[in-house]
């Protein structure tokens, strides 16, 4: 019953989420998260203009006994906010090599950077967000401040995809100057009796936690037994559905056009949340909107 009074209240405020499309956030996307971590979640992703569905904001819960709530905002996020800017230009990035010859003028904010091979070891990175009738924001960086990602929870995809890691921290932190978006990725909800209070609280936490689940920006952990988990779910879900084999394949191929053992971690997100969708309209007795409709969902963080 109280799950159902915080959808209530939520709904004066969820712009144009529908009740299905809540209930699938609350029991998928932030499954686990107290009514007023769900309540907030949601009203953050109405205020800023993010969805959810789209891979754009994730919920992250931590802790086993009271958990408290990390909402990350995909670089993918970042960029939708920042195209809705006037005179929106694009964000480029690029990393710097020993070998590279690489100058910027920090005055003119001129960069003369030129390639060759062999390029040698990673040594820094710029990012370059450009908007119409404002200066270019220029965002450099040494690899030094950003190595202590590989050491982290989320070492693997630092250590693995590093440049891509290095690359998207640069676009965020430059389209975020560029076009004033405020939202923060590694912000931490501070759980309270209501929504206002913990409105008030939504706050800056830089301080590491050993217990925390990290999605370094706003990258979903890969771990096997994640991977494990989210096919249990769905394998559940399946059953109680009667969904047969083929079903399932057909879902995936058509979403995803790809199959299932291809699957990474954030397409088994949206795999589950799609079965939802289909229980969903199962247990109407009128047709309803499916908001997937129209929509491929490629996993893509």
């Amino acid at each position: 019953m109280s799950n159902q009074i915080a959808v209530s209240n939520t709904q004066a405020v969820i712009g144009n989420f529908t009740q299905n499309e809540l209930d699938t956030i609350k029991n998928t996307i932030a499954k686990g998260s107290t009514n007023e971590q769900y309540a907030l979640f949601v009203q953050t992703c109405v205020n800023s203009g993010l969805n959810p569905f789209l891979n754009h904001v994730y919920c992250i819960l931590y802790g086993k006994d009271n958990p408290t709530m990390n909402i990350q905002v995909s670089v993918e996020g970042i960029l939708y906010l920042a195209r809705k800017k006037d005179g929106y230009k694009g964000v480029d990035a690029q990393i710097i090599h020993e070998n590279d010859e690489f100058k910027f003028n920090a005055t003119s904010k001129e960069i003369v950077h030129n390639i060759g091979f062999p390029r040698g070891q990673i040594i820094g990175g710029y990012a370059i967000a450009k908007r119409e009738n404002f200066e270019d924001v220029v965002v450099l960086m040494e690899v030094s401040e950003v190595e202590v990602h590989k050491k982290g929870l989320n070492s693997k995809m630092w250590n693995g995809y590093f440049n891509d890691m290095f690359k998207k921290h640069l676009i965020k932190r430059a389209a975020k100057l560029q076009y004033g978006i405020e939202i923060g990725e590694d912000e931490n909800v501070v759980t309270s009796s209501s929504l206002d209070e913990a409105t008030s609280n939504y706050r800056k936490d830089i301080t590491p936690n050993t217990q925390q689940i990290e999605i370094s920006e706003g990258e979903i952990i890969d771990t096997e037994q994640e991977i494990k988990n989210r096919w249990e779910e769905i394998k559940d879900k399946q059953n109680k559905l009667n969904l047969s084999e083929d079903d399932l394949k057909n879902i995936i191929k058509v979403n995803f056009n790809t199959v299932a053992k291809s699957l990474n971690l954030q397409q088994l997100v949206g795999l589950s949340k799609l079965i939802d969708l289909e229980a969903n309209k199962k247990t109407q007795l009128e047709p309803k909107v499916d908001f997937f409709d129209g929509i491929t969902l490629d996993g893509e963080i």
